[in-house]
């Protein structure tokens, strides 16, 4: 995120990864804020089965807060956070929206 503007619609169909390489899914829609004219989430889809069996239908998406993106390029990195969702105990508040 070198802070070059680029045009949102490039996000979509990019593939989501964590930090220690494992895939999330890919980018299927942007939410913004329109006020602060920024992306605030990333609307995911053709999500990693293993990562989201218990808490997501097959069918269904999440929406993964911008906050937790490190590196968009190629593909787009977020935090590692996300692995939590295959671990007993992990802190609520660091779940997927679903």
């Amino acid at each position: 995120m070198d802070g070059t503007p680029q045009e949102i619609t490039t996000l979509v169909g990019r593939e989501v990864y964590s930090n220690s390489g494992v895939f999330v899914g890919e980018i299927e829609d942007v939410r913004l804020n329109v006020d602060a004219v920024a992306v605030t989430g990333l609307a995911l889809g053709e999500l990693n089965r293993e990562l989201f069996s218990e808490v997501v239908d097959h069918d269904d998406g999440v929406l993964v807060p911008y906050r937790w993106v490190r590196a968009v390029g190629d593909v787009v990195l977020i935090n590692d956070t996300i692995e939590r969702l295959q671990q007993p105990g992990a802190d609520g508040d660091e779940k997927a929206a679903v």
